[in-house]
């Protein structure tokens, strides 16, 4: 069981990892580049409809997993449809491209908690401990999310022939997967081969009486929010969410764009690190499966005050060096911003999680972990990538470059400005956070 559920995570997260870091690569292409931030504000925006609404509805059905594979043959069948559109549209227009993404979406974001409820329930009924175990394979998602980036920044269609290749001197590079819309298609096959073996996990009946809604339930994610904040505590505490969440969604959104214009420079052409922008931003999900062991022992020992800023403070170090590296004598400020993802994601996400579970009433626990995801991934996601992408188009554009005898589109400009000033927004919120929470809460 723990091995088919791992295989479930896998494919799951290797869905998002096929596109989710190259996919503004794709729409820079496409003309679309000014509009990258739509596009990753998108998963916040959606975030805060369907997901709630199919969790609610797989707390209510005698059998989840036809949920999981509905949604994911829905996402496959729009991310192929989007692929299509994209094949036949060299050049894509806004509305239509950004439609068959948020109907991908509308599909794909619910299979998050979906396959949590799904795995919750199959650990139970095989007598596994769901606590010790679902760490060990949920980290399978991580290991499919970079394997489908790997895939698609090595993997190259031309003119019929089907290879793999890390170099940026020759003519097929240009269309690997990681720069086109084959990404696309790859993602949308994937979300069918999951549909498919979703559908064949095995059944688990509930009670019905268990699964029935009780008398006068209601939507309360917007109630438990209103109730979270007449703590004084807890209000401040998620007023940091969002302002952390800003983070979130920047790098997703930029860093393979700005790593892949240094081959726009004869002095960087030939990095492999500026041909290769989605394998090195693979480093960011590495690091989060490692560090993410280091979290319990730091709160253990320094508490969610020096925890949490830390996390911030490494948000801000990931922007810094970003806009301070290169891809050949500055390398490992490159290979250091990858790495201090590890930092950033789980000491502010997981370190939040674990700190609200322990500061609110039993009762309002499950509820208070929705209103953090509403706020952090929702409301502060969505913020940060409209205020960065306005940023980014203030100090860069995307132009036609010529590389040897062909030409492709680039995000060039002064890319060192826009990350400077998201170091700076890390580090004030960090030193805030620092100031609020000691002078205005009570250590938990």
């Amino acid at each position: 069981m723990k091995g088919r559920l791992s295989l479930l995570y896998f494919l799951q997260f290797s869905v998002w990892g096929c596109y989710l870091t190259c996919l503004s690569q794709f729409l820079g292409a496409g003309g679309l580049g000014n509009r990258i931030a739509w596009f990753y504000a998108a998963i916040g925006i959606i975030s805060l409809i369907t997901p709630p609404l199919l969790g609610n509805l797989a707390d209510k059905s005698h059998s989840p997993k036809y949920l999981l594979g509905m949604c994911h043959f829905g996402a496959g069948v729009l991310m192929l449809a989007l692929w299509y559109y994209a094949k036949l549209h060299p050049t894509l227009e806004f509305i239509p491209t950004y439609a068959l993404y948020l109907g991908f979406l509308a599909f794909y974001m619910p299979t998050m908690a979906l396959s949590n409820t799904v795995t919750f329930r199959l650990l139970d009924h095989s007598g596994i401990n769901t606590i010790s175990t679902f760490p060990h394979i949920r980290i399978w998602g991580t290991v499919g999310f970079v394997a489908a980036m790997w895939f698609v920044n090595c993997a190259y269609w031309h003119d019929g022939n089907f290879g793999f290749t890390l170099s940026d001197n020759v003519d097929p590079d240009h269309l690997r997967f990681q720069y086109n819309y084959m990404q696309l298609l790859c993602s949308g096959v994937m979300a069918l081969f999951t549909a498919i073996y979703a559908f064949s996990l095995p059944e688990v009946k509930v009670n019905e009486r268990a699964a029935a809604p009780s008398p006068g339930s209601r939507p309360r994610l917007f109630y438990a929010i209103k109730s979270l904040l007449g703590s004084r505590q807890i209000a401040i505490f998620l007023i940091f969410v969002i302002l952390s969440g800003v983070c979130l969604q920047i790098s997703n959104g930029f860093a393979t764009p700005y790593i892949t214009h240094f081959t726009a420079f004869p002095e960087f052409a030939g990095s492999l690190a500026a041909g290769n922008a989605t394998m090195l931003f693979s480093l960011s999900q590495i690091a989060e499966a490692f560090c993410i062991l280091l979290v319990g022992v730091s709160l253990k020992y320094k508490g969610i005050r020096w925890v949490y800023a830390i996390g911030l403070v490494a948000w801000g170090l990931r922007f810094l060096m970003l806009g301070l590296g290169n891809p050949t004598d500055r390398l490992w400020l490159l290979i250091g911003s990858m790495l201090m993802y590890g930092i950033a994601f789980n000491f502010i996400t997981i370190a939040g999680h674990l700190h609200i579970q322990q500061v609110t009433a039993p009762e309002m626990k499950g509820l208070a972990q929705g209103a953090m995801m509403f706020m952090g991934n929702g409301i502060g996601a969505t913020c940060g990538i409209f205020i960065a992408g306005a940023i980014v188009n203030h100090w860069c554009r995307w132009e036609m470059v010529s590389l040897g005898n062909h030409t492709v589109r680039l995000f060039m400009g002064e890319w060192i400005t826009p990350w400077l000033i998201f170091a700076a927004y890390s580090a004030g919120v960090a030193i805030l956070w620092l100031l609020f929470y000691r002078f205005r809460m009570n250590e938990s």
